[in-house]
């Protein structure tokens, strides 16, 4: 019952006049630019980021919260009319949706998806609202070790999650790490490697360093691709609307992919991809017609879509209620809280409840507005796929740039955005995961004052880090992360080098 009258009063936040015209804004901004290819939810977030700055925080994070959502659902349209999914997420989505669309049957397509998104996201929201106190009152049993600890485990699996490799990962941490260490150090007052510049005795700006390594860096990533071939956008042929047979095919794998995709994106070591794929293989396996899939199943397009919204609500669940982000939107979100001074977890729960219960009651009106937004616009979204390449990308430059000049006036710090645009290229150039960068410029900083604290309660004994049952857990759920999948690469290897000497046989 309290969880009801907490969301009663979020809603009444978010229900105010200036709120709905922040949501409105937010979705449509989202749905516009997740639309675009090649732009996932994380680049549109990071590239939206600036314009937010100047807003409160509770309208900023309602148009923040928008934007996310609307991102997800834009990722679907690109995916199923040009079959370029703009994330990992949106892959098994133009699998199957790129199919109906070129069979004639984009309309049912995007309709399920944005009915999918709908349910998956109503669903999920009403489960987060449930979930997040329970997990703030054992997130309140927290000391310093136990912070430290839940951040090593963030480092590890955001780490290992993202990019092929746990070392290109590991690496990239490192980098935002050693960012997170420049400036005046907050407890002995000294400068950190800022190299006699008085501008970085203030530190890396997060929303700098996010705008330029997502939105620069993409932009110049793609751009050095050169031409390609070009790519054909489907038209919408026939009824928008889906049939009774669709209708019947669609509502089980909806329900089925919310309930994979939500717990996914609320683990530590989840993402939005893996429930999309798990959903898929689910589906696949219980559908009267395996025929039809790789060749336009309309399950296939429920099911994963439905997941990869459900998921996107999940990640808000560490991410609001422990300051954990599991995704690399979750990561541009958190840097979105920071800009304001606040800080997720169960304090701000305790000291910040209208914003917060404002903030999820938003998903619910945001969710609700996507629905209206995107059936009877689909015409608009589809012209938004015919810009060119070369004007998409230069607007997205001239964005980015604005966006940073207006929320930080200063030459240098349109210098770093440069710098760290380069840097973001090189990274993609060579494969590198982004994310962690932005997780350790944010958390790096924090992890350093938790374990410097439990240190000082324990009078420089390490050991205190592991006498404590919840710190013990998570620094072995930590080192699990990291070494359990290098052990299943190893074994996957051996196999196949195994069959490969067989075969030579």
């Amino acid at each position: 019952m309290e969880t009801f009258a907490l969301l009663l009063q979020g809603l009444a936040v978010a229900a105010q006049p200036i709120n709905l015209l922040y949501a409105l804004v937010g979705v449509t901004l989202g749905t516009a630019v997740g639309v675009l290819p090649g732009i996932g939810p994380a680049t549109t977030v990071a590239l939206l980021l600036p314009v937010t700055y100047k807003l409160d925080p509770a309208g900023s994070l309602i148009m923040f919260a928008g934007i996310y959502y609307g991102g997800m659902y834009g990722g679907s349209t690109t995916s199923i009319l040009l079959n370029t999914p703009g994330e990992s997420a949106s892959i098994v989505t133009a699998l199957e949706g790129n199919k109906m669309a070129k069979a004639g049957r984009g309309g049912p397509a995007l309709a399920t998806a944005a009915i999918g998104s709908f349910v998956a996201g109503l669903i999920a929201t009403i489960a987060l609202a449930f979930l997040a106190p329970w997990v703030v009152k054992f997130a309140l049993a927290f000391g310093p070790r136990e912070y430290f600890a839940l951040m090593v485990l963030a480092f590890v699996t955001v780490s290992a999650a993202f990019g092929d490799s746990a070392l290109r990962g590991l690496t990239s941490l490192f980098i935002g790490l050693t960012l997170g260490i420049i400036g005046i150090d907050l407890q002995t007052g000294q400068a950190r490697m800022s190299f006699g510049i008085p501008d970085l005795l203030d530190g890396v700006e997060v929303t700098t360093l996010a705008v330029a390594m997502f939105a620069i860096g993409e932009t110049l990533f793609v751009a050095a691709q050169g031409k390609r071939a070009p790519e054909t956008v489907e038209p919408v042929r026939g009824s928008l609307w889906m049939s009774a047979t669709d209708w019947a095919r669609s509502w089980k794998p909806w329900l089925r992919g919310t309930a994979i995709g939500f717990p996914i994106g609320a683990m530590p070591a989840g993402g939005a991809e893996i429930g999309t794929f798990f959903s898929y293989a689910v589906e696949k396996k219980l559908s009267r017609h395996p025929e039809e899939f790789g060749n336009g199943a309309i399950e296939g397009v429920a099911g994963p879509e439905a997941a990869n919204n459900a998921s996107a609500a999940g990640t808000l669940v560490p991410l609001l209620t422990l300051g954990l982000p599991t995704s690399a939107t979750a990561a541009i979100m958190l840097a979105g809280f920071q800009q304001y001074g606040l800080q997720p977890g169960p304090l701000l729960f305790t000291s910040n409840p209208q914003l917060v219960w404002g903030l999820i009651a938003s998903l619910l009106i945001a969710n609700l507005m996507l629905i209206v937004l995107n059936l009877p616009l689909i015409g608009l979204w589809v012209k938004l796929l015919t810009i060119p390449k070369p004007w998409l990308y230069a607007g997205i430059l001239l964005f980015a740039t604005l966006g940073t000049i207006g929320a930080n006036p200063s030459v240098f710090e349109l210098g770093m955005l440069l710098v760290f645009g380069l840097l973001g290229y090189g990274l993609r150039l060579f494969h590198f995961p982004i994310a962690p960068v932005v997780v350790g410029l944010i958390l790096g900083p924090m992890a350093e004052q938790q374990l410097r604290r439990a240190l000082a309660i324990s009078q420089g004994d390490v050991m205190v880090l592991f006498t404590s049952p919840i710190s013990a857990t998570l620094l072995i759920a930590a080192a699990l992360a990291l070494i359990v999948p290098a052990i299943l690469r190893a074994r996957g290897k051996g196999q196949v080098l195994a069959e490969v000497a067989a075969d030579g046989d």
